[in-house]
């Protein structure tokens, strides 16, 4: 039966997509954490959504690392994490970072926790704090110090020893951060631990441990993937959502756990996250999926923003592999967007990564931590950077709307993770308006376009079918539909088009919709609603709009009036909203911007930027001014000498638990091939100030720079390009810099991706080569003030 309903679809057969919304099952509950243990006041819990500000809302959190990035790059990276939609920055702060010899606890440089939260409080930002003490995050020892490590006691358990390492540590940071938390602070939520499956108890006893150090958080987290038995009355538990993962073996297939996230459901366990680590530690599986807590709304901490490079196996994420995710999770039913890594950096030096050195099975990168994440190590915006900014845009404009909405499922619904013919959608809904939501993308198995879409929405005594004719989904939709969708007094009965953000005031607002690729605009109205603009009528009060240039519509009831901006879908992806002094405005650049502390726009490009800003009065884009940039930094082809060809590499260099061990210091000194790069050309370039980028283009299997004789970054290759920030590498005019390749074995046992495993396949033999060095030499840039 489903061959034949399968093979009808495809060939074009109607089917008519149904739904019926579903209420929430249970009333409405305050717990009492936020409301009546450390209440704040800005921020509460309810068991349906989270309230900001006194108002319902879907915050919006992202990962980075302070004490992974140079201090002096905090404020540019945190004004892009907000440019992009972060409202809510999450940190680990990793004890190891902090307390290497005992006794010797370090909060300066890029460890001063302290001043990250003041810098994220003079930025607007609120903070998660990941405090451990055991945080993973890919480092040594899952954050212990050493000498943690080594101490005789029963770690991650009520060990009255293990607790009063713990209370030492937790009393250091809290006297740290004394002031910096409590009722009006922007430490909105502190998260116990991590990946801890089966002590309850010892979750609640590290609060308390906290708390007595004078911590404290409206919201307390930990981490509930795997089955984790935690104390819900003490903490929210956050779920996570990995499309890819680094964590199963270099051969395995596309694993189920980490298929199931490019399909909606309201199953938010992932037994996938950590699985190795657990196995390997403890010998178990994870324990039945938990469900979401009645108390509280479904959270996540941890949705893919990108991934981390082991050396046996070498996921590289693309951006609507992290886009289809993260819309998979919001239609779901998210009460909390949190992204790991949103933001990448570099390690410290001294091998504190997670490596099969310190009993871990994977072996990661001495100092490479980019993550693939939206924001790459060195600032770089990833393509997955601008489609999330546009579903943080929704959430930041209508949030309020949709928090307090539960999702149904559709009632037709995949049949398992092998299912690539039926149509993946979910809607949310108050029973009157909502969303309809469309992920047709996947990763890894190409899904055919869904070839006829039409969309029957049971909404109490309202019957909403739509659009008038199906219409064909292309593969990598990645949409939120609107449905009654009530702005100043207009009524837009449902589009086919995204809602991006609200812009004006509320009595002459602007609605923007962007456009789907390869989709016809459709929007329909009520009778007797008026509309002006480049729109054909299709009948049944429904319209078509031509796209193909940003559009304007006029429309009007006897209740009001509202402007619409249709973005074509190709100007959607430049988009960017930004709350400013002046309110909530819209920008077309390519380029990296922010809004500065002084209200007025800034960025940095390679040449002149091309910034534009729509004018609601003027109802048109208009160039944002900017001072003339002279000399015009671009980019420059940097020659690479051959010093030396490399040697006789082995299949292998080991292995624990059957994953690939990485080639030793020792390994990659005797066998890389090695270049010298000719800095001659750059040198006057190299003499300014501003941000400069080294661009390798390669294939191998691991690559290290040396700066006059020191190994400053490494990488595993993937097939991506290698981007290192000149300035934090100490790469300076007369520098020496020698870049080492060492070959990739055929015979070697390592995932890479599919384009990087062709490459593979076509050479006979190691591969090795150096393709083209660049450096891009970034101009910084401030709008003129008026």
């Amino acid at each position: 039966m489903r061959f034949e309903q399968s093979t009808l679809e495809l060939q074009g057969t109607r089917e008519l997509l149904t739904v019926t919304h579903r209420p929430h099952e249970l009333p409405l509950q305050l717990p009492p954490m936020s409301n009546t243990e450390d209440p704040h006041s800005r921020w509460r819990l309810t068991s349906r959504y989270i309230e900001c500000a006194g108002r319902p809302a879907v915050p919006v959190s992202g990962e980075i690392h302070f004490s992974r990035l140079p201090r002096a790059r905090w404020e540019e990276r945190l004004q892009l994490m907000k440019a992009g939609g972060i409202t809510v920055v999450a940190c680990y702060v990793f004890w190891i970072h902090h307390e290497q010899t005992e006794g010797e606890v370090r909060f300066d440089g890029n460890l001063d926790v302290a001043a990250f939260i003041r810098l994220c409080a003079a930025l607007d930002l609120d903070v998660v704090l990941r405090l451990g003490p055991w945080c993973h995050g890919e480092v040594r020892n899952g954050g212990f110090p050493d000498w943690v490590q080594a101490a005789a006691v029963e770690h991650r358990t009520n060990d009255p020893a293990y607790l009063a390492l713990v209370e030492r540590w937790f009393n250091r940071l809290g006297g740290e951060l004394q002031g910096l938390t409590g009722p009006d602070s922007n430490v909105v939520g502190i998260q116990l631990e991590n990946e801890l499956y089966d002590q309850p108890g010892h979750i609640a006893e590290l609060k308390k441990l906290a708390r007595a150090a004078g911590l404290s958080a409206p919201i307390w987290t930990a981490t509930a993937w795997g089955g984790a038995d935690i104390p819900e009355g003490e903490v929210l538990p956050v779920f996570g959502g990995y499309g890819d993962g680094f964590w199963v073996d270099a051969d395995a297939p596309w694993d189920p756990t980490f298929r199931q996230h490019y399909f909606f459901s309201h199953q938010w366990d992932d037994p996938g996250i950590g699985a190795d680590l657990r196995e390997h530690f403890s010998g178990s599986d994870a324990a039945p999926p938990r469900s979401p807590s009645a108390l509280y709304p479904p959270a996540t901490c941890e949705l893919t923003g990108g991934m981390a490079t082991a050396y046996q196996r070498r996921p590289w994420p693309k951006g609507r592999d992290v886009a289809a995710v993260a819309n998979n999770k919001i239609g779901s039913g998210s009460g909390w967007q949190g992204y790991y890594m949103f933001t990448g950096g570099t390690n410290p030096s001294g091998g504190l990564q997670e490596s099969q050195a310190t009993g871990y099975p994977n072996d990661l990168p001495v100092f490479d931590y980019d993550f693939h994440a939206p924001i790459g190590a060195t600032g770089r915006l990833a393509p997955s950077f601008g489609l999330l900014r546009r579903q943080h845009a929704f959430l930041a404009a209508f949030g309020d709307r949709l928090a307090p909405m539960p999702s149904t499922l559709p009632d037709r619904v995949p049949d398992g993770v092998e299912d690539s013919v039926t149509l993946r959608w979910a809607l949310r809904s108050d029973g009157k308006s909502g969303f309809v939501f469309i992920t047709w993308h996947q990763p890894h198995i190409p899904l055919p376009d869904y070839p006829a879409a039409q969309f029957r929405l049971s909404l109490g005594e309202d019957t909403v079918n739509f659009p008038g004719n199906p219409v064909a989904i292309p593969a990598g939709t990645i949409s939120a539909w609107p449905v009654n969708l009530e702005i100043a007094g207009v009524l837009l009965r449902w589009a086919t088009a995204s809602p991006l953000t609200l812009l004006g005031p509320e009595s002459s607002p602007t609605l923007v919709l962007a456009a789907e690729a390869g989709i016809e605009t459709q929007l329909s109205l009520p009778e007797g609603t008026e509309l002006e603009g480049p729109v054909s009528a299709l009948g049944g009060n429904a319209y078509a709009i031509d796209a193909t240039e940003p559009a304007t519509l006029t429309v009007k009831s006897p209740e009001g009036s509202l402007a619409i901006l249709v973005l074509p879908a190709e100007l959607a992806e430049q988009a960017w909203v930004l709350d400013t002094p002046g309110g909530r405005e819209l920008v077309m650049s390519a380029d990296p911007l922010w809004v500065g502390r002084d209200g007025l726009l800034a960025g940095r490009s390679v040449g002149s930027p091309s910034i534009r800003r729509y004018s609601t009065a003027a109802r048109q884009f208009e160039d944002v001014q900017v001072p003339a940039l002279a000399p015009e930094r671009t980019r420059l082809t940097l020659p690479a000498e051959l010093v030396r060809a490399a040697g006789s590499v082995p299949a292998s260099f080991g292995s624990l638990a059957g994953r690939a061990a990485a080639p030793t210091e020792g390994a990659i000194e005797e066998l890389a091939e090695v270049y010298r790069l000719d800095l001659t050309t750059a040198a006057a370039s190299l003499a300014e100030e501003g941000h400069a980028e080294l661009e390798i283009m390669w294939a191998g299997d691991v690559a290290r720079l040396l700066v006059d004789g020191r190994v400053v970054v490494d990488r595993f290759w993937d097939g991506s390009s290698w981007v290192i920030e000149v300035n934090d590498a100490g790469i300076r005019p007369g520098s020496e810099v020698l870049l080492q390749i060492l070959p990739l074995p055929k015979d070697a046992k390592v995932g890479v991706p599919l384009e990087a495993q062709h490459r593979r396949n076509a050479v006979d033999g190691d591969l090795a080569a150096l393709d083209k060095v660049e450096l891009l030499m970034w101009t910084g840039w401030k709008e003129q003030s008026s």
